[in-house]
């Protein structure tokens, strides 16, 4: 493992899990510009899933192929050319999702960008079996980024707001690639006709205090509009701009009754590249609301 240091400070670190050259690829010029804006260094890690039989030392003599080494070679020469310093691992693991939640603890990380294809659900999983657990289970905040299109220039931003608690997450990502982009930011907010979850004027306090996240992007724009299918407007919207950044739906996209929800499906059917964000909350939800009755 090598890393490179570069003369500025680093104030965190950006794990980006890497499984092959061309979805490396796909991850990085985002990572590149969030690590960038935020002033982070990129771990790029690469997970040997080892089989049972097989000791974890004996994964790493046996499994390991000079192509992998060689594609994180190349990976971290690209992040170190723009100015970002790199580190790179390669970790054995009895499991893919289990090696990357591991890498958060044991590297200090501050937040992961995983790469998603946008693959149908299968029963009993959302985004993916890796991804779902990474996102349940990483003691940090998850950027997940559909790769099955190239980002290409990113010159317009798309950020729908909808008052849940990812959303300044997202906000805050949605900045750096635009500040790293000098892209223009449209933050969008759809109103439920039939019952909206906020008021009206809830949800144009909700926008004005998000857009105060995008200091030094060229333009950011406020909408408010009101439809019937929220899921559906805002993926009708996503062919106008080069990127949709939205936090995760309430709950996080975690339960098979999320399956409906506003991110995974906006995330599955929008035009373009999608990210979407999950904040890392300690306190699971359920000790959260135990809580809160205790106190009342």
């Amino acid at each position: 493992m090598t890393t490179t240091n570069h003369t500025t400070d680093v104030d965190g670190t950006l794990l980006v899990p890497v499984a092959n050259a061309e979805t490396a690829d796909r991850q990085l010029d985002t990572a590149i510009d969030v690590a960038t804006d935020r002033s982070y260094s990129i771990l790029l890690v690469y997970v040997l899933e080892v089989p049972a039989q097989l000791s974890l030392q004996d994964g790493r003599r046996y499994l390991l192929e000079d192509e992998t080494e060689a594609m994180l070679e190349e990976a971290a020469a690209s992040v170190d050319s723009r100015g970002v310093p790199v580190g790179r691992r390669v970790r054995m693991a009895r499991g893919v999702a289990t090696g990357i939640v591991g890498a958060v603890d044991k590297y200090d990380v501050d937040a992961i960008l995983m790469g998603w294809r946008g693959r149908p659900p299968r029963r009993d999983v959302i985004l993916g079996s890796h991804l779902d657990k990474v996102l349940r289970d990483a003691g940090c905040d998850v950027l997940v980024k559909r790769i099955k299109t190239p980002t290409g220039d990113v010159g317009s931003v798309l950020v729908p707001v909808v008052g849940g608690p990812h959303d300044t997450f997202a906000a805050e990502a949605a900045a750096s690639v635009a500040r790293a982009n000098d892209a223009d930011v449209t933050l969008l907010h759809v109103l439920e006709a039939d019952e909206p979850e906020l008021s009206r004027e809830e949800a144009r306090a909700v926008l004005a205090e998000t857009a105060g996240v995008f200091e030094g992007v060229p333009s950011v724009e406020r909408e408010l509009i009101e439809a019937d299918d929220v899921a559906g407007t805002i993926t009708d919207r996503t062919t106008e701009h080069d990127l949709t950044v939205l936090g995760v739906s309430r709950g996080g996209l975690l339960q098979r009754t999320l399956l409906g929800t506003i991110s995974e499906a906006v995330g599955r059917h929008a035009a373009g590249t999608v990210v979407l964000a999950k904040r890392h909350d300690p306190v699971p939800s359920r000790l959260r609301r135990l809580g809160s009755r205790l106190g009342r």
